[in-house]
């Protein structure tokens, strides 16, 4: 019979306290401790020749930075990670690592800007051929893969705009055809989406978000399937763009309590949406768990739960109305991230980056990251922005 430790009798939350930890090898200090170096030496001249050591160079990792890797390949079910400096560089190293001069790739209309820009700049450079889809085509992406297709590139919901992707769906019509499923799955987490199971290859997460969870760390990971993850490996090897040991340390103290702060987000989130659907200054809202959503029937059938982080559109408004509201807010911060600890709110339009779709919201739209204060007295605040709209009108 399976013991407790066996990770398959555990649930997620007891795996995240114990994921990469082994006190034994640490004198019986709970955490990992930060190891900063370059050079590792060796015993003999022919440890030195084979290179056998468990780490060799600080570059291919240490052991805070694998423990980092253990925990976060066990929550994600995949083959293995690689950690990086940003959530950015995480998508450029994951691309890198599938792509070649004279390949194509299709990447949803809905993608984080920056990875529309990395297309558009660096990977066009080097000869990737880049062309955007509607992020509702589902099995519909079929038709678009060519045989020099080599990536599909997926984001769900998109990070702006919050269109659900039918991710089963498209993975089965890519690799149909030889193409790898890349993944931005920095909303869910793999908490509540677990790619490798629903059959993406290659899954991004910006550890700048929910595992750091305290808006004081940058971070990237990415996981790949047994397929993947050779080439992902080889690419992190000889690129050398590990985080730094310190933001490791912070990632696994963050990981620790990463599921019960993402619960609290998702029930805070669930409730200031409610809030805002109620109010007559708000049009829409765009949260994938309200059954109202085009894509809640995906939402539903695929992901556990809902991150803290939404949008919603507003009837008609002026610049000056609009930043009457914004301006005067007090618990809600202008920042451009999300997953910490604080409530934040963006303006935004996307339509200038839109190329496959269009963008005509018929309102101001606001970005919204929920975080960890009072849901009333978030609701207060936004109250008295709606107020100074209106005054200002």
């Amino acid at each position: 019979m399976a013991g407790p430790s066996d990770p398959k009798t555990l649930s997620e939350r007891t795996r995240l306290v114990l994921g990469g930890r082994h006190p034994a090898d640490q004198y019986g200090f709970v955490n990992t401790p930060i190891y900063r170096g370059s050079t590792v030496l060796y015993p003999t001249y022919e440890e030195l020749k084979a290179r056998r050591q468990k780490y060799v160079y600080g570059t291919k990792g240490t052991p805070t930075t694998k423990a980092l890797e253990e925990a976060w390949t066990d929550i994600s079910g995949a083959a293995g990670t690689v950690i990086v400096p940003s959530g950015l560089a995480a998508i450029a190293i994951a691309l890198q690592s599938c792509l070649k001069a004279g390949d194509h790739m299709l990447v949803t209309d809905s993608v984080y800007r920056p990875t529309r820009q990395y297309a558009d700049g660096v990977l066009k450079r080097f000869g990737v051929e880049t062309t955007y889809y509607d992020p509702l085509i589902g099995a519909g992406i079929a038709d678009l893969i060519r045989p020099n297709t080599t990536v599909v590139f997926t984001e769900a919901p998109g990070s702006q705009s919050f269109e659900m992707q039918d991710i089963p769906a498209i993975a089965e019509a890519a690799h149909a055809k030889g193409a790898l499923v890349v993944m931005d799955n920095t909303w869910a987490t793999p908490l509540y989406f677990p790619p490798h199971e629903r059959g993406v290859d290659i899954a991004i997460e910006a550890g700048t978000k929910y595992l750091g969870g305290h808006s004081d760390l940058l971070m990237g990971l990415v996981t790949a399937n047994a397929r993947a993850y050779p080439a992902l490996r080889e690419t992190f090897d000889l690129t050398a763009i590990g985080a730094g040991p310190e933001d490791c340390f912070l990632a696994l103290r963050g990981l620790r309590t990463m599921k019960l702060r993402l619960d609290e987000a998702n029930r805070q989130g669930m409730a200031m949406a409610e809030w805002l659907a109620g109010r007559p200054e708000v049009k829409t809202v765009l949260h994938p768990a309200f059954p109202s959503h085009p894509g809640h029937a995906i939402w539903k059938r695929d992901f556990k739960g809902a991150s803290g982080l939404f949008s919603v559109i507003l009837h008609p408004a002026s610049e000056k109305q609009l930043a009457a509201f914004l301006d005067g807010l007090e618990l809600f911060g202008m920042g451009y991230s999300w997953g910490g600890y604080e409530s934040l709110v963006v303006p935004f339009d996307c339509a200038p980056y839109r190329s496959a779709t269009s963008w005509n919201p018929g309102g101001p739209a606001l970005r919204f990251q929920i975080g960890l204060e009072d849901v009333k007295d978030l609701q207060a605040d936004l109250a008295a922005g709606f107020e100074r709209m209106k005054a200002a009108a």
